[in-house]
């Protein structure tokens, strides 16, 4: 679903990002894990098209994403950025519903699918009318999903969406992104510094520093067969997971 050929992204004389050639497979999950700076941010927005690569292609689901054909692209990706990004202007509701309306759908098809939305993400039907500003963290996160979700887009990508939530919530929350992914079967990209929620969230984790890939597997690769000593001093930087 995913492609980058030979993408590299430079910032003054700072390589941020590559040379990378990275193949992301449909409908499966992928954590993008390492300390911060490594380049694990620079890399979902370069997928998503919110930065240009200074060399390289990046495709998703066969074409390349370029200047012309970027706005039917994000159609079929959706983009939770860190700590949700909501407008405190708008209702959860609204917030949702913003590319309902960009595109003109009519009140009931919007309706119709911020109900599902809600439901899926198990956001209560109350907290639909709400400000950001009125609902809990956890709840923030909810909606922003949904809106990410709105479009039912090919590709999910999601940047820190737990970073700032206490262990409670944050709990909870995996739960319920596991399962959501898995009834979705979406192409996932997940951002965290977190190595055990990446374990437990995704079945692919690409381990980066320095902008280029370090060690790519499961969680019991990077435990059992650590590449090299960075990785190894990665995992048990993790108390709980050492």
């Amino acid at each position: 679903m995913i492609e980058l050929l030979g993408v590299t992204k430079r910032y003054l004389d700072a390589i941020a990002l590559g040379p990378l050639d990275l193949e992301l497979p449909t409908g499966r999950t992928t954590a993008l894990i390492g300390p911060s700076g490594c380049g694990k941010s620079t890399l979902l927005r370069v997928i998503v098209g919110l930065i240009r690569p200074d060399a390289g292609r990046v495709r998703i689901g066969g074409v390349e994403v370029a200047p012309e054909s970027l706005p039917q692209l994000r159609l079929r990706m959706g983009y939770v950025i860190q700590e949700g990004g909501l407008f405190p202007h708008l209702s959860a509701r609204d917030n949702a519903a913003i590319m309902a309306r960009h595109l003109r759908w009519d009140s009931a098809r919007t309706q119709s699918r911020i109900d599902e939305l809600a439901a899926l993400v198990r956001l209560p039907a109350e907290a639909l009318d709400r400000f950001p500003v009125q609902l809990s963290g956890g709840q923030r996160q909810r909606v922003s999903l949904m809106r990410a979700l709105l479009l039912d887009p090919d590709v999910l990508l999601l940047d820190e969406p737990l970073g700032a939530l206490d262990p409670m919530i944050r709990a909870d929350l995996q739960t319920d992104l596991r399962d959501i992914f898995a009834r979705l079967g979406k192409t996932v990209v997940l951002v965290t510094h977190d190595l055990a929620e990446a374990g437990y969230l995704a079945q692919s984790l690409i381990l980066l520093r320095d902008g280029k890939i370090v060690q790519r597997g499961t969680l019991d690769d990077l435990l059992r067969t650590p590449a090299d000593p960075f990785v190894e001093k990665f995992v048990h930087a993790q108390r709980g997971i050492a």
